[in-house]
């Protein structure tokens, strides 16, 4: 006979004929089909389970062709609103088809059964009753009500069905349970399994009592894993979660880390013992397992102590950057008298393509050390750092923890990339867990979120890279020692190409040396690029190895023609400064690039008096540009009578360069230079600059940079330049040649420049 039914998909859970099941359903789908069945189908139900088990969301193709006719006992509706339903399995059918009908449902076909052989019936019954008896008198654990329970049932069908749920059999073995309609198959079955089951018990009991002979009560433990090796060893089951136990024990007692860190590593590998495979814990604590034991606790690599081959090594791997050299220097030789010395936490800041970030690389290969690189650029999550707790799912430890285990060692080289680009939002501020992981005073204790116990960081060589200083947070600051890398100048560059870049492109590109001169190397470099670094020119000069490759090998010199044929036409013009007009003059700056040039103009229109400033500026130029104006007007007497002439018109300064956004106050001595020229209606020679802070007074005061603005000026083909007379001292860090190639004035008063440009009082 057909029948429709409501269907109820469970999960990892098996109903039986004849057994009785209580759920709670908190589903919307799960609560409809409750209702469905006790209005519409009076109480009756249709129970199936999903071919695939581990299918987060069933269709109908998934379902099987056998289920279990169910009966709904009660339903109580919980105050949260979800359902507490009792569920009594009836008997299997027979499903024909599914459909979804709102709800999904069912057309089933109930089996009857009717087995002739009585005889046979009968005397499996009585076997099967016997063999349960036998298992319930040497199982302590049986209650008796499961006898008086089966006493009277004398129905095989109801038997097989009672017995096979009150077994604790596993999951697929009860499924196989519920798929099998034929009654005298699942009793021999049952049959079957009980037996192994008294083999099991029996073994039990039996390794129990030779272990309880060898050993006492204190070594209760040991006796517990014993009778666990014992009974996987009879039943033929893998012993090598024992093994690695084992393994993981032998590990830690071998580790040379504090008791307390041990014991609470040993807690985990018991509580990994006792943890079921199946278990989602278990693959967590294995995992955090194999990271702890796996961290060279006190494992370090033997530093190079040959102070000449350090030299040698970094300084033929490296042109200059002779600041840095000297402080590893330095540092090995300290190590050599007290090798528990911290190590030194060096930040280099300078332009994009000055060597920061492969100096870092070269430091770890001359003294030996493993190398790790994290880039922090726009990181703003501080778990990225110091990791993850072990409570959230796919935890895992930070970066740094992260990079120690890769090196292997406890006393690598970690670089820091780009830190003044770390960001900060709703998650935290990664600069402020560097402090902690920075500072001398606190990193020998340092705890990982995921590790959850101390690590010394102590021995760790950390490096930082960053491009702005300013971006640096101050507190970071104070932990660091700033070692500055400045621009190149044309000669560095020049030096650097024919001793580093050349020989490395000859090596990667396998092919012959090709003469360049440093005329054709200088018109590259003033031609093709603008940029403090050498990472554009490196860049070049491959473009040109590989137009040689392609198109003759035969080639033996680089000329203009062979350069202007590979790069196209001409980038920059060194030669082109801004031209001459009333008001025109060049102010130097400083970007994280390296030092620029900017143009400023000046134009008088009708107006009011006003002074309007334009040229992507902060509001400091402007409060700059106004006390320069009021400046010029308290001293007529000096520079003349022109007060009619500044309060019928307005005057409008531009800067020039609009990619660049103009902060700060060394553009001060250059805009007074500007308004004055404008309204003496005097030209300032192009090959002119300025640099310095001009007060309401006239004085000009001290300003930062001055190493990458002189080398700017420079590298622009300037050649005169009017500093503060207070950074006087700074020009002992501009290299001689530029100094010795350039006519730079210090001033401490406005008045010497107007003597100088329009007064002719040199």
């Amino acid at each position: 006979m057909l029948e429709n039914l409501p269907v109820l998909v469970l999960n990892q859970i098996v109903l039986l004929p004849y057994q009785e099941l209580r759920l709670e359903l908190d589903i919307e789908l799960s609560k409809n089909i409750i209702d469905n069945a006790l209005n519409n189908y009076d109480h009756k139900l249709l129970v199936v389970l999903p071919n695939d088990v581990n299918s987060i969301k069933s269709n109908i193709n998934d379902l099987p062709h056998i289920g279990i006719f169910t009966k709904i006992k009660s339903k109580l509706v919980l105050p949260n609103g979800n359902y507490r339903v009792i569920l009594q399995g009836l008997n299997r059918v027979i499903i024909k088809e599914y459909y979804d009908n709102n709800n999904l449902e069912a057309v089933v076909k109930r089996l009857y059964i009717e087995d002739d052989n009585k005889t046979e019936e009968t005397a499996i019954i009585r076997t099967l009753k016997t063999t349960l008896e036998n298992f319930m008198e040497i199982n302590p654990n049986v209650s008796n009500s499961v006898a008086n329970a089966l006493k009277n049932v004398d129905d095989l069908d109801m038997l097989t069905d009672i017995v096979a749920n009150y077994m604790n059999f596993d999951f697929d073995k009860k499924m196989k349970y519920m798929n099998e309609f034929d009654s005298i198959k699942r009793a021999n079955e049952l049959i079957k399994d009980i037996n192994v089951e008294l083999q099991v018990v029996s073994i039990e009991s039996k390794v129990e009592e030779e272990i309880r002979d060898s050993f006492d009560k204190e070594q209760r433990d040991y006796i517990i894993k014993q009778k666990i090796k014992k009974l996987n060893e009879e039943l033929g089951v893998n012993v090598d979660k024992q093994t690695e136990v084992s393994i993981y024990e032998d590990k830690i007692n071998k580790l040379n880390i504090n008791d307390k860190t041990k014991n609470k590593l040993l807690n985990e590998v018991k509580k990994y013992d006792y943890t079921s495979e199946s278990n989602p814990d278990s693959s967590g604590i294995r995992n955090y397992l194999d990271i702890v034991t796996d961290l060279p606790w006190n494992i370090s690599s033997k530093d190079e102590m040959d102070l000449k081959k350090i030299k040698k090594s970094l300084d033929k791997s490296h042109f200059g950057l002779e600041e840095v050299k000297q402080r590893i220097l330095e540092f090995i030789a300290v190590k050599k008298n007290n090798k528990n010395i911290s190590s030194p936490i060096i930040c280099l800041v300078g332009p994009p393509g000055t060597g920061k970030t492969t100096l870092g690389i070269s430091i770890a290969q001359v003294l030996n050390r493993e190398f790790y690189k994290i880039s922090v650029g726009g990181l703003n999550d501080p778990s990225e750092l110091t990791g993850h707790k072990r409570t959230y799912l796919g935890s895992s430890p930070g970066k740094i923890m992260q990079g120690i285990k890769k090196c292997g060692t406890n006393n690598p080289v970690i670089l820091i990339d780009e830190v003044d680009k770390i960001a900060s939002g709703h998650l935290g501020d990664p600069a402020a867990v560097l402090l902690d992981i920075l500072d001398p005073s606190q990193n020998a204790h340092f705890i990982d979120n995921y590790i959850e116990e101390p690590f010394d960081l102590s021995k760790v060589l950390f490096i930082l890279t960053a491009n702005d200083i300013k971006s640096i947070s101050s507190v970071l600051k104070d932990r660091l020692e700033i070692i500055e890398i400045n621009s190149y100048t044309e000669l560095e560059k020049i030096d650097i190409a024919k001793k580093y870049l050349i020989p490395n492109i000859i090596k990667e590109y396998n092919t012959s040396k090709v003469k360049i001169t440093d005329d054709e190397l200088l018109y590259i470099i003033n031609s093709y690029t603008k940029e403090a670094g050498v990472r554009e020119l490196d860049r070049i000069l491959k473009r040109i190895y590989r137009n040689i490759i392609i198109n003759d090998n035969k080639i033996k010199i680089i000329d203009k023609n062979l350069i202007t044929k590979s790069l196209g036409p001409v980038k920059y013009n060194i030669a082109q400064k801004m031209k001459t007009h009333y008001g025109s003059v060049s102010t130097l700056g400083v970007t994280p690039y390296g030092g620029v040039i900017i143009s400023i103009e000046s134009l008088l229109v009708p107006g009011n008096g006003s002074i309007i400033v334009t040229g992507n500026v902060e509001d400091g130029i402007k409060e700059t540009t106004q006390i320069a104006y009021h400046y010029i007007m308290s001293k007529q007497d000096i520079f003349g009578n022109y007060v009619k002439k500044m309060k019928d018109n307005d005057i409008h300064i531009n800067l020039l360069n609009y990619s660049i956004k103009k902060t700060g106050t060394s553009g001060s001595l250059a805009i007074t230079t500007s308004i004055l020229s404008l309204l003496l209606q005097k030209e300032v020679n192009k090959d002119v600059c300025f640099t310095g802070e001009v007060t309401l007074h006239g004085d000009i005061c001290k300003v930062g940079g001055i190493k990458e603005k002189i080398i700017g000026a420079y590298n622009n083909g300037y050649k005169i330049i009017f500093i503060p007379e207070d950074n006087k001292n700074d020009l002992v860090k501009v290299p001689d040649e530029i100094k010795n190639s350039l006519e730079i004035k210090c001033v401490s008063n406005y008045e010497e420049v107007y003597n100088y440009l329009f007064n002719n009082k040199k």
